[in-house]
């Protein structure tokens, strides 16, 4: 595993973005574990969250991209973080954009923040986790509707490895369904490989208990 994955994994621990316990997740299920990117509050926080993004896009996709297209609303402060990052990184100038929930018609009008996206954009999306894809299929036609883009992938800071609408995992699902690759920063397998009987604060996080509750989860819900 590389590097930055390892202190990714540790960053999300730290920052108590990923929790580990009991929680009902929005589609209803009982999960051993959490992940919540609104943790992520601080200016030192939201620039190596930024800089986590940027190897991971850059590893998987390139620089030949033009837009970082974040959904609204967590969408938003990643895709500006990761543009930032990724001029600091690799010198590369990218701009963000992304949608709001209603349409302004005053001002700076229409329905997207930041950069226009034009004929000839190529474009990254970048989220938080995605679990149903529902957000990409609200966001995917606005896009479209700017012009002949081309949308280069999609990135997440995790991916749950587990079933979306079917019994693929949602990243897989997106890329069936819309036709473009889609990839994470880590993985709960590396989450699990990294963490499993490794010391946080003097206390052990993922110990023999919770592995075993992992695999059963996964048992119901993995994707195959």
């Amino acid at each position: 595993m590389e590097q930055y994955k390892q202190e990714f994994i540790d960053f999300m621990v730290e920052s108590d973005v990923l929790k580990f316990g009991d929680f009902t997740l929005k589609s209803g299920r009982k999960s051993p574990f959490f992940m919540n990117a609104g943790s992520y509050v601080t200016g030192a926080q939201l620039k190596k969250l930024g800089e986590f993004y940027a190897k991971a896009i850059h590893d998987n996709f390139g620089d030949e991209f033009d837009v970082l297209f974040g959904p609204a609303y967590k969408g938003i402060p990643l895709s500006v973080t990761t543009a930032i990052a990724f001029h600091e990184l690799y010198g590369k100038e990218i701009r963000y954009c992304s949608n709001r929930k209603e349409a302004k018609d005053h001002g700076d009008t229409g329905i997207l923040l930041g950069s226009p996206i034009k004929d000839g954009d190529r474009v990254v999306m970048i989220e938080d986790v995605t679990t149903s894809g529902k957000s990409i299929e609200e966001t995917f036609p606005i896009i479209q509707a700017q012009g002949n883009v081309t949308i280069k992938g999609l990135m997440v800071s995790l991916n749950r490895m587990e079933k979306g609408k079917g019994d693929k995992g949602a990243l897989d699902e997106v890329q069936e369904k819309y036709g473009f690759p889609t990839a994470s920063i880590v993985t709960m397998a590396d989450v699990i490989e990294h963490l499993h009987h490794k010391e946080y604060q003097g206390k052990t996080i993922i110990d023999d208990t919770l592995k075993t509750a992992i695999d059963a989860y996964y048992q119901v819900y993995g994707a195959k």
